[in-house]
Parts: structure tokens; sequence; C-alpha cells
């Protein structure tokens, strides 16, 4: 999966590298889950080479071309002073040219994530109206005055509606990359959790409600470890319950509670993020790769990557890594 984070200037310094710590984590330990997940590839863009951060940082940032063709776009917060400074920023020239990226990759398909300020970025341009989104919870009330057609739940430290993912305050940052992690690998993220030692830090949950690292959920870890292992085989979800320890009607609750979808579902994205690696790293035909991740016909997988994705499996096929 191609990651691109956009880096404006006045980046909150630990939002951005909450998210490449978070992604560079997750990729060091992948090995350690079965059939691991592919790994994350990770750009830092900007509209400019150089980006200052808010503490006065210089990053070098790669052109946002590289978002043309990438699936998920992260928006780390950036720190202009709220309330008062943050309507100019979102009307002004500054921030066009980040409106009209957000515009362009959400129109082909791609997923979005954004954490505190640039939440507003997404809500600008119109891609949050009808959805369920969240912001840092003291800019809430501008959030909801500027935004009527957004629901809104500043309780909340994450939300992942319709493909866009929203976090609260600054230091949600690390709360958003482990949710991109987990809606891939809830086992690795748990993983990434432990390692790097985020449960005990001080979040905006604190003040409202558990947060998304609160869903970390042995029985959907241990379902997601044996699902991966048995990928190329039909999945019975009695089987599988059984094999982990619970009852069926355990299992599909605690993975519609964690992950918002079935365990059928669940076995499906697998599925197909295994199918979309293949494609973009092997050249074994549709019909291997269709066997390879559990369906008997090449046209099954075809279809579902379709559904899934927006894309053809040829498609997939041309977006390989460069060397």
């Amino acid at each position: 999966m191609l990651v691109a984070v956009l880096v404006l200037d006045d980046v909150f310094d630990s939002g951005l590298t909450a998210v490449l710590d978070v992604f560079k984590a997750a990729n060091e330990l992948r090995g350690s889950i079965p059939q691991p997940p592919p790994p994350w590839e990770v750009v830092t863009i900007g509209f400019t080479a150089t980006v200052r951060t808010s503490c006065g940082l210089l990053v070098g940032m790669e052109p946002t071309d590289r978002a043309g063709d990438c699936d998920l776009l992260v928006i780390p917060a950036v720190a202009p002073p709220p309330p008062h400074g943050l309507v100019p920023w979102l009307e002004g020239e500054s921030s066009a040219p980040a409106r009209a990226l957000v515009a362009r990759t959400r129109a082909r398909g791609a997923q979005l994530a954004a954490a505190c300020t640039s939440t507003f970025l997404l809500a600008e341009t119109g891609v949050l109206d009808g959805l369920r989104a969240t912001t840092a919870w003291q800019l809430a009330e501008l959030f909801r005055e500027r935004y009527p057609k957004v629901a809104l739940d500043e309780q909340r430290m994450v939300t992942h509606c319709a493909g866009i993912t929203t976090a609260g305050a600054a230091f949600s940052a690390v709360d958003l990359a482990l949710s991109l992690v987990r809606r891939i690998s809830p086992a690795l993220s748990n993983l990434v959790a432990d390692n790097l030692i985020v449960d005990e830090r001080p979040t905006q949950a604190a003040r409202t409600v558990p947060t998304a690292l609160a869903e970390s959920d042995p029985t959907v870890a241990a379902f997601e470890a044996w699902a991966r292992r048995h990928l190329s085989r039909p999945v019975g979800l009695a089987d599988a319950a059984h094999a982990i320890g619970v009852s069926k009607r355990t299992l599909q609750r605690r993975t519609q509670a964690v992950l918002g979808m079935s365990p059928v579902r669940f076995v499906q994205e697998l599925r197909i993020e295994q199918a979309i690696h293949l494609l973009r790293s092997t050249d074994e035909s549709i019909d291997v790769i269709a066997r390879r991740v559990g369906y008997e016909t090449a046209s099954t997988l075809r279809l579902l990557l379709r559904t899934r994705t927006g894309r053809t499996a040829g498609q997939h096929r041309g977006q390989r890594p460069a060397d």
C-alpha cells in the first residue's frame, strides 16, 4: 500500500513523526505475525521542496505528484492559532492546493485520513458531508457550526466512515496511525502498540470515551492470525471459533464491535489484500492468485477487486512498486 503523508507548513512535529513512526514500526514488526500483510510504502509529500514545522524544523519533501496513485492520503495536524487563525487559513490561498488535492484524491476513490485541525481541511472540501467524523474536542463547536452536514462526534478519538478516517487532538496522530494499521491487521496494530508503549499516555479519550486502542481484542487478533494461515482454504466460522477457543456467536460479536464488519467480510478483506500484493509483486496469473487466496475461479476475485477497490486486476498489476 502506498501511503502519501501530506506535510503542510506549520505541521505539528509530533503529529507528523507519530504517523511515520507507527508505519515504520508496523513494517519492521509485520514479519512477526503469520501471513503478514504487505509492507506500507510511506512517502512524505509537500507543495514545496522544504516544509517548516511548527517548531521550526526544516523537512525535505517529495512532490505531490506522488499522491496521484497513492492508496491512502494522510494529513497530520497543522498549527494555525486556533480558533481565530484556523478559518482564515481554511479560506485562504495557502490551503487551496491542499483542498484541491484532497478533492482529487477522494474523487478517484483513495482513502483519506486527517487529525485535529486537518479534519477541517477535509470538511472544507465537502468530502465529509453526510459522514461521521471527529476532531479536536476544543474545536468541536466551531466545526459543528461551520460544517452542519457532518455527523460530528467529538467524544471519539478516531472515526472511520466510508474510507475516511479522522482523529481528535494533535497527539491523536498515534491513534490515527494505529487505527489505519488496524484496518489491515488488528494483530499487527496490537504488536505495534505494545512495542511503542502508547496505551498509557494522556489522550482526548481520557476526557471522553475509550479510544481505538481500547478496542484491542485478543479474540479478533487470534481470528486474524488463524484466517491468515488458512486464506487458501474455505473458511468456516465454526472451525475458526473452535480453533481460537470461543463460540461462533462471540466471534461474530467481537469482530463486528472491533472492526465494524462481519468475520466473513474481514476474511474477504484479507484475501483481497493478499491478492493485490501478489498482483503487484509477482507474475503469477490471476487464476493462480485466485486459488492462492481461496477462490476457485478468477472471475470471483476479479468481481471482488472491482467492487471493493474500484480497480481491475490489470490496474492493480500496473501499480508495481519501483525498483
